[in-house]
């Protein structure tokens, strides 16, 4: 998860320990020359090494320090705790005042603003300077037309204007990129340095804040919520700089056109109110999606969970086309809001002819002796361009700040919560014991009930202690109380020295296992192979694929309940803490392992000897090995002292230890499964060799992403294409050829209109042409509008097909993989398709490859005009289309490697945030909160790091790409200039406008291009499943009778099953027979093959030799759904999914109501049923959530509600999990 080698100083600073070429490491932008700063050359190893191979993580450049998540964070969070304290004293001034003075938050964006407020103004700096470029050029060309028409002073005024033009418009493009550079780095600090104030608030949250913030909320804070603010920012200078632009466009304009200015103007603020009702129809459209989404995620994430049950049930085709209808909703509203972008379309291509119709035609009216010229057609059309874009943006970044509001609300609301008081617990303590109560009550918040009532416990140092009482007496909260996870509500509680914890639930980190026992502590070999005989781990370590180097899945997925303990315990074990706390260690390991852990490690032979203990219990037959026992009732201590003590006081110990006694006899009863069989299969009882051994289904590594390399495959893109339809793509490409051709032609023929105009006699003639001439230029206009819509619509219904066509396919290929697959792979991998995938292909890919399409056209079209006005300009343009693709082909191969590096980034710092919330307690428990925040910085200074070299690269490549485009409008003009008479000034403005124009045409076709391959990978991730090994068809030409089975006997001939090709059979020549109606008992050590029998009968496991016979038809020559659609099977961890509970009951609707009811009685479910307002039709929640429980105690209900919230009360509800040895994991699935 974190990448290469660093240390962090005594005070956190940042330092990468140098590890390969010293060059490929540290950034030499600081050390580089002022030209190298200014365009980017220092940059150039990076893409010249990207070109030779596939860049790593290991190629790219550090951040310079001041960038980093390590300087950032500790800063933001300075000024942070600053407005904090100034809050609190503008509070208190105001209290003073004012009895009820309102209660004011501190303000994020002003810490933030204190942050980074030098950099911002630097921002804005480069934008004034960048704006004040851009109106020089047309200013410029509009001399050079001027000169161009009168030719007195042919000369060195001619060259002057063509050279000022070229470094007017260079300088720009150095200004302007200096601003994107700074720009995008300071909005993704502003995010590090938000996320790292997000991850340390988490750590320190109290436990009424933990309530009220769940943790898929705090991370779409760390996502969502930071994400926008990082958007705005990188937006934000528009809403000064777009009103800028607007009036000086406005005054120049004046100066060209006079008052006819306010006709083009006020078509384009007219556009604005249609365009922020069609922004508002989108979001009400957006909100709708994201509504769709959500449904077909939970879906999703329900039958990817639950994906064993539909398998064995034979409920894919049910559960598919309830994800079908989910998905058709969508593609409902992402039609309307593809026909709304047709509008949208219409508006941005067609505001520039709008506004030149408009203002052309009140200035003919204004004033009939008003002439057209080339210098106020093309100065004005320059000026309009400019205009257009700021305008467009306007609305975009208001509604961007609205939005960006309420994210910083919901941020502040977070980082105001309530924290953990560290004072709660008084750890300088000095004295004789390791902990003590003095008179100490607790709840779970300020002002809740107490749960534990007068404490007064003093635990001597070095003692081994037990805590025990009946269910829902207080034992596990006595433990949180002195980890102080507890709100304090009176007395003293003291503890010395540092603390190893050890859950109920264990929690296990997404590494390898070595790091789990280290937990951030240095290797001592000796001592860490102790821990690991002490813990009864080796045995599983020779089991493991790569021993203590197999890397652990997503919430331990990978290895057993009891393994997921002993880590949890050598964790602690090897901390070498002073107190130990541990919450019940045994309740999920064999007695004999029990055993081994309380000789080797707890008790007073074990490892912990010397050390305090305080341990959780119901295990009585460590009582009188313990040096101290705690007896809890009702939340206060009821008895306390040595076992001998404690019989000879009072018989309570008596009565509570027959009570226990009663309890484990019932348990131990519970878990005895009592079998009537009428044969035993003594010849074939599954057993393995003598070490304990994993099941085979265990054995494995959990399969992580890759990172494509090298260039897309054409056949990607002819996939989508294929799915787009190749009606569309033809009529898609026509529409746009059509709508360059025309755009080309509306400006020939304001070039064709101005020249014949300098040329008009009389005003009579150019009065009787005027108006023939601004009709024929409407009606072009009219034809490009036309072509517009055309092509929008043609998108968006090859889009939507494209879509629906590939979302099917991906959805069957899921549900066609063998079960194998989905326990190997992470369900986030899986989801991330029918996310973030589908996304790019339903809403980016179409567009990306729209815009690649309409560059190329307008690319080519600009350097047909400009030649055709001026044929040399060929001679400049071949070596600069030369350099043009070599450069491009460069930066191409370097750019999208390094986007999917930072791709592939993002998740990191995703699964450590939620890794950590899942552990708080526990890393709180052993002091590491600083280590993990630091690991935070990492994961997060990672991703910087690949968004850093994206930007730079962007810039280098804006940078060349801008400079070609300024040798072009250099060429025109010089050409202009050496063509003397010979060529019209109309010509000459046509050919400088077109070229100025090019520089974005260039920079948006090759970021396109390398859009398309960098997002054409989720094409490839999608089709990914297409490839892999499928089960066998769900349904087969040949199909068992309607009533097969009908006798039930199953017979076993020779048969074998592995469960990978490269792992030993975990079935070997199995062979029996049963007779029908028979109840056979499978019986066999862990890891012996009795899962694996019953998978083969429905098989999830297919053979690898022999075969299996159900009442005379071999199992292997029908489909799948035939087979499992006609056997039963009752799983170990029951699966609800949201839904109504009949079609829970029966998904395929195969079965009347009746029978249905019948079923609930045998269940003893049918009053419950009747009890229900809807009865069959109720709605359950995702994983029965709102399926309540009912906790009786001594003939009162003492606790009422779902079973998630009732564990997290850890109450009497809990305590009856935990002692039945249910995991908390098993109810919540």
């Amino acid at each position: 998860m974190f990448s290469g080698p660093r240390r962090w100083g005594a005070r956190g600073d940042y330092e990468r320990v140098p590890e390969g070429p010293e060059a490929q490491k540290c950034n030499p932008e600081k050390s580089a020359s002022f030209f190298s700063r200014m365009t980017y050359s220092w940059f150039s190893r990076i893409i010249l090494l990207g070109y030779k191979k596939p860049l790593e993580r290991e190629d790219l450049f550090e951040l310079n320090e001041s960038d980093s998540s390590y300087i950032v964070c500790p800063i933001f969070e300075k000024q942070w705790r600053k407005e904090v304290l100034r809050n609190q004293e503008r509070q208190e001034i105001k209290a003073s005042f004012h009895k009820e003075a309102r209660a004011r938050k501190p303000s994020l964006l002003y810490a933030l603003w204190n942050t980074f407020k030098f950099v911002l103004i630097q921002v804005a700096l480069f934008k004034v300077f960048a704006d004040i470029l851009s109106f020089t050029s047309p200013l410029i060309m509009k001399q050079m037309i001027i000169f161009c028409e009168h030719r007195q002073d042919f000369g060195w005024r001619g060259y002057g204007y063509a050279l000022a033009l070229f470094v007017v418009v260079f300088l720009q493009t150095l200004i302007l990129q200096q601003y994107q550079r700074f720009n995008m780095l300071t909005s993704a600090k502003i995010k590090t340095a938000v996320i790292g104030l997000i991850y340390k608030k988490a750590l320190l949250l109290s436990n009424v804040s933990r309530k009220r913030f769940s943790t898929g909320e705090v991370i779409n804070l760390m996502s969502a919520d930071a994400q926008q603010l990082m958007d705005l920012t990188a937006n934000l200078n528009l809403l000064w700089s777009a009103p800028l632009q607007i009036l000086m466009a406005v005054s120049l304009l004046w100066q060209e056109l006079g008052p006819a200015v306010l006709a083009g103007t006020a078509v384009l603020v007219l556009v604005i109110p249609i365009n922020a009702l069609v922004a508002t129809r989108v979001k009400k459209l957006k909100k709708s999606q994201t509504k769709n989404k959500d449904k077909q995620i939970k879906l999703l994430n329900e039958i990817l969970h639950g994906i064993k049950i539909l398998k064995l049930y034979a409920w894919e085709p049910s559960y598919k086309k309830k994800i079908v209808e989910i998905r058709e909703q969508e593609l409902e509203v992402q039609k309307s809001a593809g026909y709304l972008a047709v509008f949208s379309m219409l508006t941005l291509t067609c505001i520039p002819f709008l506004v030149s119709l408009a203002t052309f035609g009140i200035y003919f009216l204004l004033d009939e002796g008003n002439f057209l010229t080339a210098t106020k057609v093309f100065t004005s059309m320059s000026l309009f361009n400019i205009l257009k874009l700021p305008l467009f943006d306007l609305p975009m970044v208001i509604s961007a700040v609205v939005q960006t509001r309420i994210s910083l609300g919901r941020l502040e609301d977070f980082l105001n919560t309530e924290e953990l008081l560290p004072q709660n617990i008084e750890t300088n303590y000095i004295g004789d014991h390791a902990i003590g109560f003095t008179n100490a009550s607790f709840s779970w918040d300020k002002t809740g009930i107490p749960v534990l009532k007068n404490l007064n416990i003093k635990i001597p140092e070095g003692a081994l202690v037990a805590v025990i009482g009946q269910v829902g007496s207080g034992k596990s909260s006595v433990l949180s109380a002195m980890l102080g996870e507890m709100e304090k509500l009176t007395g003293v509680v003291q503890r010395k020295g540092s603390v190893a914890y050890v859950a109920q639930q264990a929690w296990i980190q997404n590494c390898i296992l070595q790091e789990n026992i280290l937990f951030g502590s240095t290797m001592q070999k000796q001592f860490y192979e102790q821990v690991l005989e002490a813990c009864a781990l080796l045995p599983d370590l020779e089991q493991l694929p790569n021993g203590d180097q197999t890397e652990i899945g997503e919430r331990g997925v990978n290895i057993s309940g009891g393994q997921k303990h002993r880590v949890s315990l050598a964790r602690a074990v090897y901390s070498r803490a002073d107190i130990y706390l541990l919450d019940d260690p045994f309740s999920a390991v064999d007695v004999h392992i029990g055993k081994q852990l309380f000789e080797k490690v707890i008790g007073s032979s074990g490892i912990l000897k010397n050390k305090t203990r305080v341990l959780v219990t119901h295990n009585l037959t460590l009582l009188p090995q313990m040096d101290l026992i705690v007896v809890m009732e009702s939340g206060r201590v009821a008895q306390m002292g040595t076992y001998q003590e404690l019989l000879s006081k009072t018989r309570n110990l008596t009565h509570l230890l027959q009570a226990f006694s009663e309890q484990e006899k019932a348990h131990a009863l519970k878990r005895v499964s009592v079998i009537n069989s009428r044969t035993i299969l003594k010849d074939q009882i599954l057993e393995q060799n003598d070490r304990p051994s994993l099941d085979q289904g265990k054995q494995f590594s959990m399969k992580k992403e890759k990172i494509p390399i090298g260039g897309v495959k054409f056949s990607i893109i002819l996939k989508y294409l294929q799915a787009f339809g190749w009606l569309w793509v033809w009529l898609s490409v026509a529409s746009y050829v059509g709508q360059n051709l025309v755009g080309i032609g509306q400006n020939l023929w304001l070039s064709a209109w101005a020249k014949e105009a300098k040329h008009m006699n009389e005003f009579t003639e150019w009065k009787q042409i005027r108006s023939n001439k601004l009709n024929i230029y409407g009606l072009l206009g009219l034809m490009q509008g036309f072509f517009v819509c055309s092509g929008a619509y043609i998108l968006t219904r090859g889009s939507l097909a494209a879509s629906r066509t590939l979302y099917a396919q991906l959805l069957d290929n899921v549900l066609h993989l063998p079960l194998q697959f989905f326990e190997t792979s992470p369900i986030g991998q899986i989801i991330n398709r029918f996310t973030k995938d589908m996304f790019i292909i339903d809403m980016r890919f179409h567009y990306y490859l729209r815009t690649w399409v309409n560059c190329t056209l307008d690319v080519i079209g600009t350097v047909l005009v400009i030649v055709g006005a001026l044929p040399l300009f060929i001679l400049g343009v071949i070596p600069l289309v030369f350099l043009y693709f070599t450069i491009q082909r460069y930066y191409v191969a370097s750019s999208r490697q390094i986007r999917r590096l930072a791709g592939a980034s993002r998740s990191p710092i995703i699964s450590h945030f939620s890794e950590t919330l899942s552990g708080v307690s526990t890393i709180r428990a052993f002091g590491h909160e600083q280590r993990f925040i630091q690991q935070n910085k990492e994961v997060v200074n990672e991703n910087l790091v690949c968004f850093y070299n994206n930007v730079i690269s962007n810039r280098w490549l804006s940078v060349r790409l801008e400079f070609l485009g300024n040798l072009m409008v250099f060429f025109a003009a010089l050409l202009a200039v050496l063509a003397g008479s010979s060529i019209d000034s109309a010509l000459v403005g046509l050919s400088i406008s077109y070229a100025l124009n090019i520089t974005q045409s260039l920079n948006f076709w090759v970021r396109k291009a390398c859009e398309i391959e960098t997002n054409a990978v989720s094409i490839e991730r999608v089709c990914e499943y297409e490839n892999m090994g499928k089960e066998a068809p769900w349904i087969m030409s040949r199909r068992p009778p309607a009533q097969w089975p009908n006798k039930g006997i199953v017979e076993f001939i020779n048969y074998q099953a592995r469960y990978r090709d490269d792992l030993g059979l975990a079935l070997q020549d199995i062979t029996f027979q049963t007779h029908g109606e028979e109840k056979i008992g499978i019986v066999g050590r862990t890891g012996a093959g009795k899962s694996t029998l019953s998978n083969c009968l429905f098989r999830i496991v297919e053979r690898s030799g022999g075969k299996i016979i159900i009442d005379g038809i071999d199992i292997s020559t029908i489909g799948l759904h035939d087979l499992r659609g006609k056997l039963n099977i009752i799983p170990q961890d029951p699966v609800l999914f949201s839904g109504t509970l009949q079609m829970n009951l029966d998904p395929l609707d195969k079965y009347s109501d009746c029978q249905l009811w019948e079923v609930l009685e045998l269940c003893h479910l049918k009053e419950f049923v009747q009890s229900l307002p809807k009865k069959l039709l109720h709605e359950i929640s995702e994983g029965g959530e709102n399926l309540r429980v009912l906790v009786l105690d001594s003939g009162r209900i003492t606790e009422f509600g779902t079973p998630q919230n009732l564990i997290r009360q850890k109450g009497l509800f809990f305590e009856m999990l935990t002692e039945a040895g249910i995991t908390q994991d098993s109810v919540t699935k």
